[in-house]
């Protein structure tokens, strides 16, 4: 019928020549208005199927408005075999397209270079890098690249592939030993129309020699007590397999690593400290003294002395310490001098030298160090009191003593008129003991205070093996309603003070109701 009116069918679109990246989709154009008759597309001279039916190319497919002449040919996820020449047929109008170049290209597999990622060489020998990249269309370009500047000078060649489109190029790159050093990395990189930007690989190069080893000390020099950083720096390859650690000849078995951390003493001023470095092709050993300021130590350490009041004591301290140092003996609590030597001695002692000894030892600029000891000075006991104390009228009253005595009283009694009471009750009449740090207090309590007894004499005594000690109180009724319990007031005497000598005195309050 068309041809009966004149009719003529013609392409309204063509495909064209083509390229595409294997993966992507791409779709050949073909439009012919007003035909309505049988399409077909022709792949390398065969027809891929009978109008929109493509069955056979399930990637294929027939797309547009077939009303209005619309065969465009889609084709998903281009592949190598897609490689050919299509044309686009009107099987009633005997027309046929141009024919249209599919160009598919396939990117270089990841390149890859032999004996990566680490390259190892020994010193002085030169380095051969291979790098291959397979598989690509067109053939891949390979470039070697360090510190980002492009290598000259590398050869390279093709091999192509059974399916006479893919080719495989291999690169080869020569480095003299004097053009290399350990830790470079050197970089392939493969590119083509495929992946303009090209993939790339990497290596490392490592120059085998034993370890070169450097032995830090931080800080130095440095105090005794302060913390020391040895720090084993080693340069090697293949790598350290191995850091060992040694004081004095002794291995340190608890360090393993580079460094080692340590509160330094006086030993490792003669001591040195070793690390030795190992790597397959053998070990490197350093080591280092350190130069320590350390304080006094002590050699010969005083004893506590307890003697009988008259004879002498003597005590021993002897220090040892860098640079030279100096002794002083004191009394604790006492800013006097006693000695300047490792002995002290305190000729003919008194009961007032009894008390701390303090040996100190001083190293300049350094540090110092002491040891206290004790002085006991064995004599009779010594008793303060105040020789008139108050009660009321009716009441409760006390009166104490206090007793320093070493050693301790072996008996303290009070005494007056006829009566002796060491301990315990006797009818209106209780004594009781207290030991303090200081010593020793006995109290003498008397219920229902009358007259008669502000008008008795009353006396403490205490015993030991070495004498005794009294003193004598007196009770006096105290005047007016002041404080309903009283106080009593232990006033300790000190004996032979000198005018420029210090006293220092606890008192200790004892009542019933105040603590």
């Amino acid at each position: 019928c068309l041809l009966c009116v004149g009719f003529k069918a013609m392409f309204s679109q063509q495909p064209q020549d083509l390229v595409v990246v294997a993966g992507q989709p791409v779709t050949l154009p073909c439009t012919i208005p007003g035909y309505h008759g049988v399409v077909l597309w022709i792949k390398d001279g065969l027809a891929l199927g009978v109008g929109r039916d493509l069955s056979g190319y399930p990637r294929y497919t027939v797309t547009g408005d077939h009303g209005s002449g619309e065969h465009h040919l889609q084709i998903q996820r281009a592949e190598l075999m897609d490689d050919a020449v299509f044309e686009c047929q009107a099987v009633q109008a005997a027309m046929r397209s141009r024919p249209a170049r599919l160009t598919v290209l396939v990117p270089p597999e990841d390149p890859v270079i032999s004996g990566g990622p680490v390259v190892s060489l020994r010193a002085g020998d030169p380095l051969n890098l291979t790098c291959h990249a397979d598989n690509a269309k067109p053939a891949a370009s390979i470039i070697w690249i360090r510190n980002g500047e492009v290598l000259n000078g590398a050869m390279y060649s093709k091999t192509l592939l059974r399916d006479g489109r893919r080719e495989s190029t291999v690169s080869t790159l020569y480095l003299s030993p004097s053009n290399i050093e350990t830790g470079q990395q050197i970089i392939c990189k493969a590119s083509n129309k495929a992946v303009p930007n090209g993939k790339e690989t990497s290596v490392t190069i490592d120059i085998q020699h034993l370890p070169l080893v450097n032995l830090s000390v931080e800080p130095q020099p440095v105090l005794e007590g302060n913390l020391v950083k040895f720090h084993c720096s080693a340069k090697a390859n293949p790598p350290v397999t191995l850091y060992r650690w040694a004081k004095g000849g002794s291995i340190i078995k608890e360090v393993s690593g580079d460094t080692y951390e340590v509160i330094v003493d006086h030993s490792f001023f003669t001591e040195p400290v070793s690390c030795e470095v190992t790597n397959p092709l053998g070990s490197t050993n350093i080591s280092r003294n350190v130069d320590v300021y350390f304080g006094p130590r002590m050699s010969a350490e005083p004893q506590s002395l307890q003697v009988d009041l008259g004879s002498d004591a003597v005590f021993n301290c002897a220090w040892t310490g860098n640079p030279s140092l100096t002794i002083v003996w004191m009394k604790r609590g006492s800013g006097v001098v006693l000695s300047n030597e490792n002995l002290l001695t305190l000729k003919s002692v008194r009961q007032e030298d009894a008390g701390k000894y303090v040996c100190r030892a001083v190293v300049p600029r350094v540090g110092a160090g002491e040891k206290e000891v004790s002085l006991t000075v064995n004599g009779p006991p010594t008793i303060s009191s105040t020789q008139t104390q108050q009660a009321l009228h009716g009441e409760k009253g006390q009166i104490k003593c206090f007793i320093r005595s070493t050693p301790p009283p072996d008996r303290i009694a009070w005494s007056w008129k006829e009566t002796v009471l060491e301990s315990g009750t006797s009818g209106r009449y209780t004594v009781e003991t207290v030991t303090t740090e200081e010593g020793v207090i006995s109290t003498l309590t008397m219920s229902n205070i009358v007259p008669a007894d502000f008008q008795t004499i009353y006396n403490c005594t205490a015993w030991n093996s070495f004498g005794s000690d009294t003193e004598i109180i007196r009770l006096k009724e105290q005047g007016g309603s002041q404080g309903s319990t009283g106080s009593t007031f232990l006033f300790f005497k000190s004996r032979d003070c000198g005018f420029l000598d210090t006293a220092y005195v606890k008192v200790t309050l004892i009542n019933e109701d105040i603590k």
